[in-house]
């Protein structure tokens, strides 16, 4: 599978985003991208920095104008295109919503964001309603897509139930960055944590992992706080956790990306966690906490 990675900064005209973002898909499509993954919320500034009811105005309906748009660009191309999306789906009802679209352009599955952070910046619970798809992987003409988006990448559950669901590559849309009020080492650990915990979903699944997060500095609107400095980082990992490609912490960047999911057959063969997995004993997992 050749992935192609697009790391974007992204301004407050929206409509200038997209075009940016379609222009970058034909460049790496021209390189052989056969599929390409877009940053979370990637229209518009990540305005959850905020509780702010204006934003609900940049919601739409899926399918919708964006839909139209992207699933244009996916056409054009010819490749099968991973987006992030501000899902409306009824007044007062709304979600963060990955949607994939096939070569043809048509809509073949969409994912809505599970687990909802609310941390100081992050407002996100305030906006999104938690997802209620499931963790189910999305079939496309290059591969089965085990598409989820940002918090939901710092939980082991979710990626498994994406592989135990037949799930070929784990691709998480991201926005997550720097608060300014942290110490320089403590934004470093935050940021390899990050790096850190899905690589292992890589290697406890045997799957590979493909991380696009934005990048550049967001200022808070309110002012309550200094903004957000997006690490970048964007990453994709074989399956054993290796690195083969990362952008940089505060560039733009466009890749396109070799993975070799037939590898994976081969990884499982050597370390076989599927087979020896011990269901009958993991019923506790339901539980908030142990005794």
């Amino acid at each position: 599978m050749r992935i192609g990675i697009i790391q974007q900064c992204v301004s407050s005209d929206v409509e200038a985003n997209k075009r940016m973002l379609a222009s970058d898909v034909e460049c790496l499509a021209k390189q052989g991208a056969e599929i390409v993954v877009l940053q979370e919320l990637h229209n518009t500034r990540y305005f959850c920095q905020t509780e702010d009811v204006k934003n609900f105005d940049l919601a739409e309906p899926i399918p919708g104008p964006s839909t139209d748009f992207f699933g244009d660009v996916a056409r054009r191309n010819a490749i099968v295109l991973v987006t992030s999306l501000f899902e409306r789906r009824a007044p007062g009802l709304y979600h963060n919503t990955a949607v994939v679209f096939e070569k043809d352009g048509s809509i073949v599955g969409k994912y809505r964001k599970m687990h909802i952070p609310d941390d100081p910046a992050y407002y996100e619970k305030f906006y999104f309603t938690p997802g209620d798809l499931g963790f189910h992987p999305i079939k496309t003409s290059v591969g089965v897509l085990g598409v989820m988006v940002c918090w939901d990448q710092w939980y082991p559950e979710a990626a498994r139930l994406m592989a135990l669901e037949g799930a070929e590559i784990l691709i998480y849309p991201t926005a997550i960055g720097f608060e300014s009020s942290d110490a320089s080492d403590e934004q470093m650990r935050q940021r390899d944590a990050w790096q850190t915990v899905q690589r292992g979903h890589a290697v406890a699944n045997g799957i590979p992992v493909v991380a696009v997060n934005r990048v550049g500095y967001e200022p808070d609107p309110s002012g309550q706080t200094n903004g957000i400095s997006f690490w970048g980082s964007s990453f994709v990992a074989g399956s054993q956790g290796e690195i083969l490609w990362q952008g940089s912490v505060e560039s733009v960047e466009q890749a396109v990306v070799d993975v070799d999911l037939h590898h994976a057959e081969v990884v499982r063969r050597w370390w076989p966690f599927l087979r020896d997995r011990r269901i009958d004993e993991y019923s506790d997992l339901l539980k908030r906490f142990g005794k």
